[in-house]
């Protein structure tokens, strides 16, 4: 499973990118805002950082802008992929989009219905909001599963981006789902390699290390 940075944090990205786990970056017109700069400018950035898929959305609603939105997005860098809402005109945008050879991420996905028009649409990325399906007491992971199912069995292309995840057991939960990737903000993605025996063990090792006086170097 492909892992995201969910963010549009330059140094956070910069900071990250050294572990090697970092295979993509999704933004969004929030995480834009906050970080109170130019969307070319920074995406331009991001693109530079990182080579894998990076997600800049369209922040408009009617089909003839998203498509100019897209086309100006696309332009900045030759891995920027195009997010697009799960609406009758975001999936329009999206057939154009596939038409032409540029890729696209539909977001703001709550159900197998949603995600099938989007395969058909031509989506190279569905993304799942597993995280606010759960805090309404829906079931994000089972809807994973049958994405999943339902991927497989119309061997749909499309690849499934589980977002909106708000801790490792979530994480862990759409690996096993089948999820092609995720996206996760930063704080999550340092918590995947947390585990308080793996602390206590290494206390323990370097204890007992220090009790021989000796050094490796």
């Amino acid at each position: 499973m492909k892992l995201f940075l969910d963010t549009a944090d330059v140094a956070v990205i910069k900071d990250m990118v050294p572990t090697g786990m970092v295979d993509g970056v999704t933004t969004n017109p929030s995480l834009i805002a906050k970080s109170g700069r130019n969307i070319a400018e920074v995406i331009a950035e991001i693109c530079a950082l990182v080579e894998g898929p990076i997600s800049a959305e369209a922040v408009a609603t009617d089909f003839e802008t998203m498509v100019r939105e897209g086309e100006k997005l696309a332009a900045i860098a030759s891995n920027v992929v195009v997010k697009l809402p799960l609406t009758w005109d975001g999936l329009r945008a999206t057939r154009v989009f596939a038409d032409k050879g540029i890729r696209t991420n539909v977001t703001l996905c709550f159900s197998a219905a949603q995600a099938l028009l989007a395969a058909k649409a031509g989506a190279t990325f569905v993304s799942p909001f597993v995280g606010r399906l759960e805090d309404v007491g829906a079931d994000g992971i089972g809807l994973l599963d049958d994405i999943r199912t339902l991927f497989d069995i119309h061997d749909f292309s499309t690849e499934i981006l589980a977002a909106s995840l708000r801790n490792p057991e979530q994480v862990t939960a759409a690996a096993l789902a089948g999820a092609d990737a995720a996206t996760l903000p930063a704080e999550t993605f340092k918590a995947l390699i947390k585990h308080p025996l793996t602390d206590k063990g290494l206390d323990a090792f370097l204890a007992d290390w220090g009790k021989t006086g000796q050094s490796i170097l």
